[in-house]
């Protein structure tokens, strides 16, 4: 039986209740925050300890991240949970909210606490509401019981979490860029120095995490560093993902497996296989911005480490999958589609580049694409690493690896003036 922490709670068809929530040990790390047991430096020890690295996508060490808030930063401090999730095939943190909210809810008082914040804000994305109305609820119901509000449980921390509907777009997704949005600013990306963390929301040490993130410190903080890392199929690993599968495969959704499960197994065991005519012949196995990895690595452990050493990123494990019949030039566009539709037009490299990008992708597709647009599709690759940025790095991903292993498909494209893989009408 395969341990669920995240998912522990999921329910057919509905979410937990608060109630089903503390009957499974919920709110019990806050009862112990109130009555002492844990400082802030205890919290990050321990957080530290097991390992927890950012579940959005960057893999930063969460605790890590925490601890660079200055000792005498300035007050009041701020936590930001980002929910914005508009990457393509990544829907966990809108699971994780429709699941058991209160596990994400309690993870933000605990980072709150560790980073000595007063106030949280909740970034969720406009098409989100659904999920928006279950956290004002669910938000209303642990402040009737005492979790938020002034004096929590009678003790000293006061806290308080305020819901944000975001009006943005993929960009708010950034970091930096959902500081801005949040206070009232077009949301372009703001490089540091100053890092969020000593510098923020009006100038105030912010730290912001990932939902998935947030979720986990309750279970970490109840059974100990040496449990969480020890549920990881990998040394290098620490805890659960939630892997968001779709594509080809018989049973797309989102599961809750150890970090370095291998891929192979995912797909075979938990996605139920490929569908009925399909061979699998690429994924994207950490979202849109990650490159496509072949078959080759199929075997490989959907861990951080592991997907570098082959030169691959886990990013948000959203995985999606491609069969024989796919055309990667087609997925390419529209991809590119996107990702130059969401910029947030600050920087020259990606305002100019991906458009830039997306016309010769286009021509290919279409039938009128020549042999020295791939030389330089390569170039403008390379040149949107320049941008301020990692969106269009990011974006650049598919396209460097669509040159990198399918170039022949990308000739055969340009050979016979249209897409081998289009329907005759």
């Amino acid at each position: 039986m395969l341990p669920q922490v995240l998912f522990q709670n999921r329910k057919p068809r509905r979410i937990a209740t608060m109630e089903e929530y503390c009957r499974s040990g919920g709110y019990r790390v806050l009862e112990d925050i109130a009555r002492g047991k844990y400082s802030p430096a205890d919290i990050c020890r321990i957080v530290g300890e097991a390992g927890l690295r950012g579940r959005g996508g960057a893999g930063f060490p969460a605790a890590t991240k925490w601890m660079s808030v200055p000792v005498d930063g300035a007050y009041p401090r701020y936590l930001a949970a980002n929910a914005d999730e508009m990457e393509p095939g990544t829907f966990k943190d809108r699971m994780l909210i429709h699941v058991d909210p209160h596990t994400l809810i309690e993870g933000m008082i605990i980072a709150g606490y560790a980073i000595s914040a007063s106030k949280a804000f909740f970034f969720i994305r406009p098409s989100y509401d659904s999920s928006a109305m279950i956290l004002e609820r669910e938000l209303e119901r642990a402040r009737q019981a005492g979790y938020l509000g002034d004096n929590i449980l009678g003790s000293d921390y006061s806290f308080d979490i305020i819901l944000h509907r975001s009006g943005g777009r993929y960009i708010c997704g950034e970091a930096t860029a959902l500081l801005n949005a949040l206070m009232g600013k077009r949301p372009n990306p703001m490089k540091p120095p100053p890092y969020p963390t000593v510098k923020g929301l009006w100038n105030r040490p912010t730290v912001v995490n990932n939902v998935e993130t947030l979720a986990n410190l309750p279970h970490i903080l109840r059974n100990g560093p040496e449990w969480y890392k020890g549920l990881a199929r990998t040394k290098t690993g620490a805890g659960t993902k939630l892997f968001c599968i779709s594509g080809k495969v018989n049973r797309p959704g989102c599961v809750e497996l150890p970090i370095g499960t291998p891929l192979r197994e995912i797909l075979e065991e938990h996605a139920g296989g490929m569908r009925a005519g399909s061979e699998f012949k690429a994924c994207l196995p950490g979202g849109a911005s990650t490159r496509y990895l072949t078959k080759d690595l199929l075997d490989v452990e959907m861990d951080f480490d592991s997907l570098s050493a082959v030169g691959h990123r886990l990013g948000t494990a959203a995985i999606t999958v491609f069969d024989q019949k796919t055309c990667l030039v087609g997925v390419t566009l529209n991809l590119l589609q996107f990702f130059a539709r969401e910029s947030c037009g600050w920087c020259t490299p990606c305002r100019e580049g991906l458009p830039y990008i997306r016309d010769l992708l286009w021509r290919i597709e279409n039938g009128e694409g020549r042999e020295e647009y791939i030389p330089m599709l390569r170039q403008m690759s390379r040149d949107v690493w320049n941008a301020y940025c990692a969106l269009a790095p990011g974006a650049a991903s598919p396209v460097e690896s669509l040159l990198t292993f399918f170039e022949d498909e990308v000739r055969e494209h340009i050979r016979l003036k249209k897409c081998p893989f289009s329907r005759p009408r």
